[in-house]
Formats: C-alpha cells, sequence, structure tokens
C-alpha cells in the first residue's frame, strides 16, 4: 500500500493538500476552541435537569392594596387550613412567590388564596399559577436558564377569555345616541325627552308628525345601520331604531379583531415566546401564554380594560345634558361628555419621570388625526381648563345557584376618575405628557396604550395550566422516543463502525448538549413538534458520520489509513454541507410561513443542522485524530 509523509489528503476540488504537520493532527488551539464549546454547552444546557416547582404568583392591583407580611400570612393560613403543604414562601417588592408540591395543590391553591385575599367580590389581589425555577444561583449568575416548555409539556398558563359584546354595542349605541342628537340640533328638528335608549332600542320622541317625518330623513341619509319603524312614545310620535343584525356581526367581527390585535401586542411587551392569540366563536379568545415567567402580571395586563378621555372642563352656562360631575382633589369638576381626543389615538406612550419634582409620568405621542384634534379644540381655549379622565373596566364576580350549586359569574364595573386638570397654556399638538398617576400605574397604563386600546371588554373565564398527566405523559413520550432513537443509533454506531462509531457517538453526545444549549439561550419554547425536530437531527448527524465513514472504507482500497482518513472526511464535506443547508433554508422558510408548533419545529431543525455539522465535520475529526492521528497504521478497522 502505498504511503506519502506529506500528502494528506484533497481538497473539495481534488488538489492535493501538503502540511508540515503530522498526518491527521489539529493544533492546540483547535482542540482548546472544541472543548471550550463543549464546556459552555455543557453549562448553559445544565438548568434543564433543574424542574421548576408549581406555585402560585400573587399581586396587587393597585398601591391602596399593599403586598405585605399580614397578606402573605392571610394566604398561607388558608392554605395551611386546607392541608396543601407549602414548599416556600417568597415576598419581593411587588410580587408573592408560594411553591406548592404538586400541579393538583396549584389549582387548589390558587381559589383558597382569592377567596382569602379578595372577600366578597373585590379586586383586590390577583392570583396567578406560574412554574417556580429551580435553577442554582450559579447557573443563573452567568446567564443560563432551562428551556421554556409549551402548553403541550409544561410550564405555560391557559386563558379562555369572554369578550363583553352586550356592553360594547351598548357603548356604541350610546354613542350614536349623542351622534343622532348632534343631527337634530343641526337641522333644527325638535325632540322629545332625554333618555333614548331602550335596552337594544334607541326611541325618540317628537312633538308632531312632521317632526318625526323630518327626522326620520335626517338620521337615514347618516346611519345606515339600523331599521327605522315608526311607533309611539307617552302618546307622542317616535322613531324606533334597532341594529341591523349585519351591523351587529360587523361591529362583533371589529372588537374581536382589534381585541387580538391588542392582546398580541400586550403579550409581545411582557416578553411572552410563541405565544398563541385565536378567536374561539362569535365572542371568545383564546391565549396561550408557554414559558410565562410573571403570570401574575400577565393575568393582570391581559384582564385590564383602561382607556384615557381627554375632555374640556366646562364653562359656566353649558348644558346639563352635555356634562358630567367629577371628583378631583376634594373639589368638584363639571366635564363636557364630548372627547377631544382618547387612548385610541395614541401611537406611543412612555413611562417616565417629571424631571423637576421626579415623580411618574407618562409621555404620549398622538396620530395623525388626534393631534390635529388636539391643536384645533385646545388653540381655541387658551386659559381654560383639561381634564383628563381614566375610565377603567373592572371584572368582578358574584355568586349563583345554578343546578342548586352556586357558581361564580363574572361580571365588570366601569370605573372613571379624573387623573389630571390643568390649565391650558398653549395649543398642544402630538406630543405632551401626563401626571398624577402612582409609578405602577403610570407603567402599565403606558403599556396599555403602546399596545392599543382595546375595543370591548372582556374577562377570563377560565385560567389553567395544562394538567399533569397530560403534560408528563407528553414529556414520557418524547423522552421515550429520544432515548430509544439515540440508544440505537448509538448501538448501531459501535457495532458497524467499531472505534470509528464510538468517536461518532461522543460527538452524537455532544450534539445533543448543544442543541439544548443553544435552544435555552435562545429563549426558544419546546413543543412536541419541536421534539420530533431533535429526533430528526439526531437522525442527520448520524448521516454525516455515515457519509464520512463510508468514504474512508472506499479511500482504503487505493490510499494509506492515514490518507484514507484524511480524504474521508475532506471529500464527504460537499456532500454533507449540501445536505443541510438545503435542509437549513427549509426550515428557514417553515419559520417564516409557519406559527405555533411548525415554527416550533422549524427553530428546533434550524439549531440541530448546525450543531450537527459542528460536531461531525470538526467534533468527530478531532476525537479521530485523538485516536489516530500521527500513528504508523498498517490496518484500519472502520
Amino acid at each position: 500500500m502505498a504511503r506519502s509523509s506529506g500528502l494528506v489528503g484533497e481538497s473539495l476540488l481534488g488538489m492535493p493538500k501538503t502540511s508540515t504537520r503530522a498526518p491527521n493532527t489539529f493544533s492546540v488551539g483547535r482542540y482548546l476552541l472544541i472543548g471550550f464549546v463543549a464546556v459552555i454547552g455543557c453549562i448553559y444546557a445544565a438548568p434543564n435537569l433543574y424542574q421548576p416547582d408549581p406555585a402560585l404568583q400573587i399581586r396587587s392591583t393597585g398601591p391602596e392594596n399593599p403586598l405585605d407580611q399580614a397578606t402573605m400570612a392571610s394566604a398561607l393560613a388558608a392554605l395551611d387550613q386546607a392541608g396543601i403543604p407549602v414548599l416556600t414562601a417568597e415576598l419581593a417588592e411587588e410580587t408573592a412567590l408560594i411553591r406548592v408540591d404538586t400541579d393538583e395543590s396549584q389549582l387548589r391553591g390558587r381559589d383558597l388564596v382569592m377567596a382569602a385575599l379578595n372577600p366578597g367580590s373585590d379586586g383586590r389581589y390577583v392570583v396567578a399559577l406560574t412554574r417556580a425555577s429551580t435553577t442554582p444561583q450559579w447557573l443563573q449568575d452567568v446567564g443560563a436558564k432551562p428551556m421554556s416548555l409549551g402548553l403541550d409539556l409544561s410550564g405555560g398558563v391557559h386563558f379562555l377569555l369572554q369578550v363583553d359584546m352586550d356592553k360594547f354595542i351598548g357603548d356604541r349605541m350610546e354613542s350614536d345616541v349623542e351622534a343622532i342628537r348632534d343631527v337634530l340640533v343641526q337641522e333644527r328638528i325638535r325632540y322629545v325627552g332625554r333618555d333614548w335608549l331602550e335596552g337594544q332600542q334607541i326611541v325618540i320622541g317628537f312633538q308632531n308628525e312632521q317632526a318625526r317625518e323630518a327626522a326620520e330623513d335626517a338620521i337615514a341619509d347618516v346611519f345606515d345601520g339600523y331599521q327605522i319603524v315608526e311607533r309611539e312614545k307617552n302618546g307622542n310620535p317616535a322613531l324606533s331604531l334597532t341594529m341591523l343584525d349585519a351591523k351587529a356581526r360587523e361591529l362583533e367581527d371589529f372588537a374581536i379583531d382589534q381585541n387580538l390585535q391588542s392582546l398580541r401586542n400586550r403579550v409581545n411587551e411582557l416578553g411572552v415566546s410563541e405565544p398563541l392569540v385565536q378567536r374561539l366563536g362569535r365572542s371568545r379568545i383564546v391565549l396561550d401564554l408557554p414559558g410565562v415567567q410573571d403570570a401574575a402580571r400577565a393575568k393582570d395586563i391581559i384582564n385590564k380594560f383602561a382607556n384615557l378621555e381627554f375632555r374640556l372642563v366646562a364653562l359656566p352656562g353649558a348644558r346639563p345634558a352635555q356634562t358630567e360631575t367629577y371628583s378631583y382633589e376634594g373639589r368638584t369638576e363639571i366635564l363636557q361628555r364630548a372627547n377631544i381626543v382618547t387612548g385610541d389615538q395614541v401611537t406611543n406612550a412612555l413611562q417616565e419621570y417629571d424631571p423637576e419634582t421626579g415623580l411618574p409620568q407618562v409621555s404620549i405621542t398622538l396620530d395623525n388625526d388626534g393631534g390635529r384634534r388636539m391643536n384645533e379644540v385646545t388653540k381655541d381655549h387658551i386659559g381654560d381648563s383639561m381634564a383628563i379622565l381614566f375610565k377603567e373596566l373592572k371584572t368582578r364576580s358574584r355568586l349563583v345557584m345554578r343546578d342548586g350549586a352556586e357558581v361564580a359569574v363574572p361580571y365588570t364595573v366601569e370605573e372613571k376618575r379624573v387623573i389630571n386638570v390643568a390649565t391650558i397654556q398653549a395649543a398642544l399638538g402630538f406630543r405632551f405628557r401626563i401626571t398624577g398617576l402612582e409609578l405602577g400605574e403610570a407603567r402599565d397604563l403606558a403599556l396599555l396604550l403602546r399596545a392599543g386600546a382595546l375595543a370591548a371588554p372582556m374577562y377570563i373565564v377560565e385560567e389553567r395550566t395544562v394538567g399533569a398527566s397530560l403534560g408528563e405523559e407528553n414529556i414520557d413520550k418524547g423522552r421515550q422516543s429520544i432515548v430509544i432513537g439515540f440508544s440505537l443509533v448509538l448501538i448501531f454506531m459501535v457495532f458497524y463502525y467499531r472505534w470509528f462509531g464510538l468517536a461518532a457517538n461522543v460527538a452524537l453526545t455532544l450534539n445533543m448538549i448543544l442543541l439544548v444549549a443553544v435552544m435555552s439561550v435562545l429563549g426558544a419554547t419546546l413543543t412536541l413538534p419541536g421534539i420530533a425536530g431533535i429526533v430528526l437531527t439526531v437522525g442527520m448527524a448520524v448521516d454525516a458520520n455515515v457519509l464520512i465513514f463510508s468514504r474512508i472504507r472506499e479511500e482504503l482500497r487505493d490510499r494509506s489509513p492515514q490518507q484514507a482518513i484524511a480524504a474521508g472526511f475532506d471529500r464527504a464535506l460537499l456532500t454533507i454541507l449540501d445536505a443541510n443547508i438545503t435542509t437549513f433554508f427549509v426550515a428557514i422558510i417553515l419559520f417564516s410561513v409557519g406559527s405555533g408548533p411548525v415554527k416550533g419545529f422549524a427553530v428546533t431543525l434550524a439549531v440541530g443542522i448546525v450543531t450537527s455539522m459542528f460536531t461531525a465535520i470538526l467534533g468527530t475529526r478531532a476525537l479521530v485524530n485523538l485516536m489516530y492521528g500521527g500513528r504508523t497504521l498498517e490496518k484500519l478497522s472502520v
């Protein structure tokens, strides 16, 4: 068999490569690089060995409800009375965390703590389900964290939200009532009474038939979503306006679409990875938050319906029908009902601090229409006062009897309060600031305004994590598939390729570690399709080694063992690159056009391709070099 001391393989183009180094050896620096990558991979994959604890997270809804030791004691007493074991209890500045032993204890404990901290229908505290990390502190200090698990595995929260369509349609009809009144005043048509809204109908009384006919023509020209019927009201001619079904469905679709977009923006602000936000039926929304870190804050933000209204303070002599009265800093403020702009017209909002007082403030930027409207109104009212009205719908619950059992039924309560009254010194434009808020209120308000206002109020009707049986079953099956596939591959490689197979097995193990480490650093969410991607990656990593070893066998017919090893790795490289790069492009396309589970599969596949190429080309080559490099070989067992 021919031998050569200087010829140690060929390049991708078939040209001979020469080297002064002993055949099939790496420099010390390359070995150190591979070892460094392996150590870093082990460190950042290690947190996945520590499974999180089921826990309850408590958060206050406002500064008037302090989260202190007394609150924690009440929660722990409720759990102790029910016989629920508590592992640890931690009280931070804004949240409290209570770790329990099982998922069943977590679900039972949530209801008990909610009842203990929110007597009656009070909503003073939010109690959410979460997973508390058990990662050692030294790993956390270097930024290592476990992979987030999807809802089909563990570690996420599922919300089912009910959109209050009756409230939304009622608010739109109230807005239409004001618009109809403006039309009648503009057309100088006299009407009778002020209370026009009767359930799902608008009923307007008139002094005579002529006024009713004129009103019917004027209203029909402006409002095309109502069926107008002539009738009598308190002995006077009247018109009855009933919203058409097509108009109602259009408004419902608008409300759902707007709420979906706002929820997606809110979830993005919270930093939740790969959330699922989708419509369910006519008036419900499903929200899945895998790997959520602050479940209580997520629940509080998701369940909050807040908006701003900018109004002028009413001047003396204003008509009572066009004004509303509020209390502000111990005095009474009379505001105009008509809004200048609302939070819907805000394009950006940032929580900052007043440089003069150090108090929290929210800097507001309006859209084009809002900025023009604000400028037009304020330039004509310099010296007058403008108020900012904070409107919030809070979810409450009442106990009702259904089928002989008490059931908690949620409902909403609207709260309005003036947070700021200031004199207009000059015409305002697209940017200004809001003061008079607590820090928590300012931060949450800025987030809500950035995310976009909800079109319709909604409340949580169901909250749960994936049940222990389903989550554990999926994890066990996924783990079983990986272990069986991985073990069979290891056995085959050692049996068929001997020592080369052992080197491939070590590299394959390193590939799994690096894959888990990279996904953990990226914050990717692991789902069942992601596990399928890992299994596929194992196959692709082995395929690369099979190509190399088969090529080495072929080269042994015409070359010395050292030359065959070098040529096998070099000539198989082009095929490996071709197969992996094309598959990588497929993964990128899947990630771009897919969603949810498809994206999870694509991320796992793409990361696995990169790590498998590193371990197959460099890792396996380094191990083979350590076993055979620089030695005089008469034969090679491969």
